[in-house]
Protein backbone atom coordinates (compact mmCIF):
# COMPACT_ATOMS: atom_id res chain seq x y z
CA UNK A 1 0.00 0.00 0.00
CA UNK A 2 0.78 3.65 -0.89
CA UNK A 3 1.07 6.14 2.10
CA UNK A 4 1.85 10.10 1.80
CA UNK A 5 2.38 12.14 4.63
CA UNK A 6 0.00 15.03 6.34
CA UNK A 7 -0.38 16.99 9.30
CA UNK A 8 -0.78 13.87 11.44
CA UNK A 9 1.80 11.44 10.21
CA UNK A 10 1.37 8.96 7.36
CA UNK A 11 -1.52 7.87 6.30
CA UNK A 12 -2.61 5.61 3.15
CA UNK A 13 -2.64 7.66 -0.02
CA UNK A 14 -5.79 8.04 -1.85
CA UNK A 15 -6.23 5.58 -4.73
CA UNK A 16 -7.31 8.41 -7.29
CA UNK A 17 -5.28 11.15 -6.29
CA UNK A 18 -4.88 13.59 -8.86
CA UNK A 19 -7.23 11.94 -11.35
CA UNK A 20 -10.06 13.17 -13.42
CA UNK A 21 -12.69 11.46 -13.71
CA UNK A 22 -16.16 11.99 -15.88
CA UNK A 23 -19.10 10.19 -15.09
CA UNK A 24 -21.69 10.35 -16.98
CA UNK A 25 -25.25 9.87 -15.39
CA UNK A 26 -24.05 11.65 -11.94
CA UNK A 27 -27.31 12.81 -10.84
CA UNK A 28 -30.78 10.38 -9.95
CA UNK A 29 -33.68 10.39 -10.50
CA UNK A 30 -36.37 10.76 -7.85
CA UNK A 31 -37.10 8.63 -4.98
CA UNK A 32 -35.52 7.39 -1.71
CA UNK A 33 -32.07 6.56 -1.38
CA UNK A 34 -28.71 7.01 -3.62
CA UNK A 35 -28.02 6.34 -7.15
CA UNK A 36 -25.59 4.38 -8.47
CA UNK A 37 -23.74 7.36 -10.56
CA UNK A 38 -24.18 10.01 -7.66
CA UNK A 39 -22.35 7.35 -5.28
CA UNK A 40 -19.78 6.41 -7.86
CA UNK A 41 -18.83 10.56 -8.23
CA UNK A 42 -19.06 10.66 -4.81
CA UNK A 43 -16.48 7.61 -3.90
CA UNK A 44 -14.03 8.92 -7.07
CA UNK A 45 -13.53 12.44 -5.54
CA UNK A 46 -13.28 11.09 -1.64
CA UNK A 47 -10.62 9.01 -3.24
CA UNK A 48 -8.69 12.07 -4.25
CA UNK A 49 -10.11 12.46 -7.83
CA UNK A 50 -11.10 15.77 -9.79
CA UNK A 51 -14.87 14.78 -10.67
CA UNK A 52 -16.82 15.96 -14.05
CA UNK A 53 -20.29 15.17 -12.91
CA UNK A 54 -22.73 15.16 -15.93
CA UNK A 55 -26.28 14.12 -16.31
CA UNK A 56 -28.84 15.15 -18.51
CA UNK A 57 -30.34 17.45 -15.99
CA UNK A 58 -27.93 19.89 -15.18
CA UNK A 59 -29.43 20.77 -11.82
CA UNK A 60 -29.40 17.14 -10.54
CA UNK A 61 -25.39 17.05 -11.93
CA UNK A 62 -25.24 20.40 -9.90
CA UNK A 63 -27.10 18.92 -6.41
CA UNK A 64 -24.23 16.25 -6.75
CA UNK A 65 -21.17 18.59 -7.56
CA UNK A 66 -22.12 20.21 -4.52
CA UNK A 67 -22.68 17.29 -2.22
CA UNK A 68 -18.95 16.38 -3.19
CA UNK A 69 -17.76 20.04 -3.01
CA UNK A 70 -19.15 19.90 0.38
CA UNK A 71 -16.92 17.52 1.59
CA UNK A 72 -14.19 19.23 0.76
CA UNK A 73 -13.51 17.38 -3.12
CA UNK A 74 -13.43 19.05 -6.65
CA UNK A 75 -16.05 18.88 -9.17
CA UNK A 76 -18.00 20.76 -12.08
CA UNK A 77 -21.11 19.69 -13.33
CA UNK A 78 -22.52 19.69 -16.76
CA UNK A 79 -24.98 18.31 -18.94
CA UNK A 80 -25.26 16.21 -21.53
CA UNK A 81 -28.25 14.13 -23.16
CA UNK A 82 -26.42 10.67 -23.97
CA UNK A 83 -28.29 10.26 -27.51
CA UNK A 84 -26.60 13.39 -28.73
CA UNK A 85 -22.69 12.67 -29.70
CA UNK A 86 -21.95 16.49 -29.94
CA UNK A 87 -23.17 16.99 -26.02
CA UNK A 88 -21.11 13.49 -25.00
CA UNK A 89 -17.92 15.24 -26.93
CA UNK A 90 -18.52 18.39 -25.03
CA UNK A 91 -18.88 17.09 -21.73
CA UNK A 92 -15.38 15.55 -22.04
CA UNK A 93 -14.10 18.27 -23.65
CA UNK A 94 -14.82 20.52 -20.75
CA UNK A 95 -13.27 17.93 -18.37
CA UNK A 96 -9.60 17.89 -20.39
CA UNK A 97 -10.26 21.96 -20.88
CA UNK A 98 -10.78 22.51 -17.08
CA UNK A 99 -7.60 19.62 -15.46
CA UNK A 100 -5.77 18.87 -18.54
CA UNK A 101 -6.51 15.22 -18.69
CA UNK A 102 -9.53 12.60 -18.53
CA UNK A 103 -8.05 9.51 -16.22
CA UNK A 104 -11.14 7.42 -16.13
CA UNK A 105 -14.58 7.64 -18.13
CA UNK A 106 -17.75 5.96 -15.94
CA UNK A 107 -20.91 5.52 -17.88
CA UNK A 108 -23.71 4.53 -15.60
CA UNK A 109 -26.78 5.59 -18.29
CA UNK A 110 -29.65 3.27 -18.31
CA UNK A 111 -33.20 2.99 -18.96
CA UNK A 112 -35.80 0.05 -19.03
CA UNK A 113 -39.39 0.94 -17.58
CA UNK A 114 -39.09 4.44 -17.86
CA UNK A 115 -38.04 4.58 -21.30
CA UNK A 116 -41.15 2.19 -22.27
CA UNK A 117 -38.97 -1.14 -22.10
CA UNK A 118 -41.88 -4.14 -22.83
CA UNK A 119 -42.17 -8.07 -22.90
CA UNK A 120 -41.37 -9.05 -26.66
CA UNK A 121 -45.15 -9.16 -27.49
CA UNK A 122 -45.74 -5.46 -26.24
CA UNK A 123 -42.56 -3.68 -27.65
CA UNK A 124 -42.59 -1.16 -30.19
CA UNK A 125 -40.25 0.00 -32.50
CA UNK A 126 -39.95 3.77 -30.90
CA UNK A 127 -39.29 2.27 -27.16
CA UNK A 128 -36.77 0.09 -28.12
CA UNK A 129 -34.84 2.28 -30.51
CA UNK A 130 -34.89 5.17 -27.49
CA UNK A 131 -33.60 2.34 -24.70
CA UNK A 132 -30.94 1.44 -27.13
CA UNK A 133 -30.20 5.23 -28.06
CA UNK A 134 -29.70 5.77 -24.42
CA UNK A 135 -27.98 2.37 -23.03
CA UNK A 136 -25.92 1.36 -25.86
CA UNK A 137 -25.21 4.29 -28.07
CA UNK A 138 -24.72 6.62 -25.12
CA UNK A 139 -21.83 4.28 -23.99
CA UNK A 140 -20.47 3.87 -27.14
CA UNK A 141 -19.60 7.39 -28.11
CA UNK A 142 -19.01 8.45 -24.55
CA UNK A 143 -16.28 5.90 -24.89
CA UNK A 144 -15.40 7.59 -28.61
CA UNK A 145 -14.54 10.98 -27.29
CA UNK A 146 -12.80 9.86 -24.06
CA UNK A 147 -10.48 7.04 -25.72
CA UNK A 148 -9.32 9.69 -28.23
CA UNK A 149 -7.74 11.63 -25.37
CA UNK A 150 -6.54 8.85 -23.51
CA UNK A 151 -4.71 7.70 -26.82
CA UNK A 152 -2.81 10.97 -27.36
CA UNK A 153 -2.09 10.64 -23.15
CA UNK A 154 -1.10 7.40 -23.41
CA UNK A 155 -3.59 5.88 -20.79
CA UNK A 156 -6.78 5.94 -19.14
CA UNK A 157 -9.44 3.66 -17.41
CA UNK A 158 -13.05 2.90 -18.55
CA UNK A 159 -15.61 1.69 -16.31
CA UNK A 160 -19.27 1.12 -18.10
CA UNK A 161 -21.82 -0.16 -15.87
CA UNK A 162 -24.27 -2.67 -17.89
CA UNK A 163 -26.49 -5.17 -15.79
CA UNK A 164 -26.80 -8.57 -14.46
CA UNK A 165 -29.60 -8.74 -16.70
CA UNK A 166 -27.51 -9.44 -19.64
CA UNK A 167 -26.34 -12.55 -18.62
CA UNK A 168 -29.51 -13.97 -16.04
CA UNK A 169 -33.43 -13.17 -16.65
CA UNK A 170 -35.39 -10.17 -17.30
CA UNK A 171 -38.44 -10.04 -18.79
CA UNK A 172 -37.98 -6.84 -20.73
CA UNK A 173 -36.60 -7.03 -24.24
CA UNK A 174 -34.89 -3.68 -24.72
CA UNK A 175 -32.70 -3.26 -21.82
CA UNK A 176 -31.43 -6.58 -21.64
CA UNK A 177 -30.34 -6.80 -25.13
CA UNK A 178 -28.86 -3.42 -24.92
CA UNK A 179 -26.97 -4.17 -21.57
CA UNK A 180 -25.36 -7.25 -23.38
CA UNK A 181 -23.77 -5.06 -26.09
CA UNK A 182 -22.28 -3.04 -23.69
CA UNK A 183 -20.49 -5.84 -21.86
CA UNK A 184 -19.77 -7.21 -25.70
CA UNK A 185 -18.67 -3.62 -26.33
CA UNK A 186 -16.64 -3.50 -23.55
CA UNK A 187 -14.64 -6.30 -24.39
CA UNK A 188 -13.52 -5.12 -28.16
CA UNK A 189 -13.23 -1.97 -26.42
CA UNK A 190 -10.68 -3.81 -23.48
CA UNK A 191 -8.82 -5.90 -26.83
CA UNK A 192 -8.78 -2.92 -29.38
CA UNK A 193 -7.10 -0.16 -26.93
CA UNK A 194 -4.68 -2.15 -24.18
CA UNK A 195 -1.59 -0.77 -26.51
CA UNK A 196 -2.60 2.20 -25.98
CA UNK A 197 -2.24 1.86 -22.22
CA UNK A 198 -6.35 1.76 -21.67
CA UNK A 199 -7.90 -0.68 -19.30
CA UNK A 200 -12.03 -1.20 -20.14
CA UNK A 201 -14.42 -3.34 -17.88
CA UNK A 202 -18.06 -3.11 -17.51
CA UNK A 203 -20.19 -3.80 -13.81
CA UNK A 204 -22.77 -5.88 -14.00
CA UNK A 205 -24.98 -4.99 -10.53
CA UNK A 206 -28.25 -7.14 -9.64
CA UNK A 207 -30.91 -5.97 -7.60
CA UNK A 208 -29.73 -2.83 -6.84
CA UNK A 209 -32.05 -0.33 -4.12
CA UNK A 210 -31.57 2.93 -6.15
CA UNK A 211 -34.40 5.58 -6.77
CA UNK A 212 -34.68 4.62 -10.05
CA UNK A 213 -34.91 0.75 -9.52
CA UNK A 214 -36.99 0.84 -6.97
CA UNK A 215 -39.27 3.49 -7.04
CA UNK A 216 -40.16 3.25 -10.78
CA UNK A 217 -41.58 -0.54 -10.03
CA UNK A 218 -43.55 0.76 -7.27
CA UNK A 219 -45.35 3.46 -9.65
CA UNK A 220 -45.67 0.55 -12.38
CA UNK A 221 -46.65 -2.36 -9.72
CA UNK A 222 -48.84 0.01 -7.80
CA UNK A 223 -47.22 -2.06 -4.47
CA UNK A 224 -45.89 0.00 -1.25
CA UNK A 225 -42.06 0.30 -1.78
CA UNK A 226 -41.52 -2.45 1.45
CA UNK A 227 -43.76 -4.78 -0.87
CA UNK A 228 -41.44 -4.20 -3.89
CA UNK A 229 -38.28 -4.37 -1.67
CA UNK A 230 -39.94 -7.70 -0.19
CA UNK A 231 -40.45 -9.50 -3.68
CA UNK A 232 -36.47 -8.02 -4.62
CA UNK A 233 -35.04 -9.44 -1.46
CA UNK A 234 -36.45 -12.90 -2.36
CA UNK A 235 -34.44 -12.93 -5.02
CA UNK A 236 -31.38 -12.43 -3.13
CA UNK A 237 -28.76 -14.92 -1.79
CA UNK A 238 -27.19 -12.77 0.98
CA UNK A 239 -30.59 -12.00 2.37
CA UNK A 240 -29.84 -8.05 2.21
CA UNK A 241 -30.32 -5.47 -1.08
CA UNK A 242 -27.55 -3.70 -2.46
CA UNK A 243 -26.86 -0.54 -2.28
CA UNK A 244 -25.15 2.19 -4.66
CA UNK A 245 -22.21 2.11 -2.70
CA UNK A 246 -21.56 -1.40 -3.72
CA UNK A 247 -21.64 -0.95 -6.95
CA UNK A 248 -19.65 2.39 -6.30
CA UNK A 249 -17.00 0.12 -4.34
CA UNK A 250 -16.75 -1.94 -7.58
CA UNK A 251 -15.88 0.76 -9.54
CA UNK A 252 -13.49 2.47 -7.36
CA UNK A 253 -11.64 -0.76 -7.33
CA UNK A 254 -11.65 -1.44 -11.56
CA UNK A 255 -10.91 2.58 -12.14
CA UNK A 256 -7.79 1.98 -9.09
CA UNK A 257 -4.30 0.60 -9.86
CA UNK A 258 -5.34 -1.91 -7.49
CA UNK A 259 -6.97 -3.83 -10.76
CA UNK A 260 -4.18 -2.74 -13.13
CA UNK A 261 -3.89 -5.88 -14.88
CA UNK A 262 -7.87 -5.88 -15.55
CA UNK A 263 -9.30 -5.33 -19.00
CA UNK A 264 -11.66 -6.83 -20.40
CA UNK A 265 -13.73 -8.38 -17.29
CA UNK A 266 -17.42 -8.11 -16.11
CA UNK A 267 -17.88 -7.92 -12.55
CA UNK A 268 -21.37 -9.10 -11.26
CA UNK A 269 -22.74 -7.17 -8.15
CA UNK A 270 -25.74 -9.11 -7.40
CA UNK A 271 -25.68 -10.80 -3.83
CA UNK A 272 -25.10 -14.08 -5.47
CA UNK A 273 -28.42 -13.40 -7.48
CA UNK A 274 -26.80 -15.38 -10.55
CA UNK A 275 -26.40 -18.14 -9.03
CA UNK A 276 -29.90 -18.99 -8.71
CA UNK A 277 -30.45 -18.37 -12.45
CA UNK A 278 -31.46 -22.30 -13.60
Amino acid sequence: MKFERDADGLTPAKRLAGRVAVVIGAGQSAGEGLGNGRAAAMRFAREGAMVLAVDRTLESARETAKIIEGEGYEALAAAADVTREQDLEAAILLARETWGKVDILHNNVGVSLAGGDADLMDIDEEHFDFVCRVNLRGTVFACKHAVRIMREQGGGVIVNIASAAAVGKYPYVAYKASKAGVVAFTEQLALQNAGFGIRANSILPGLIATPMAVQRRVEQWNQSRAQVEAERLEKIPLKRHGSAWDVANAALFLASDEAAFITGTSLLVDGGRQLNRI
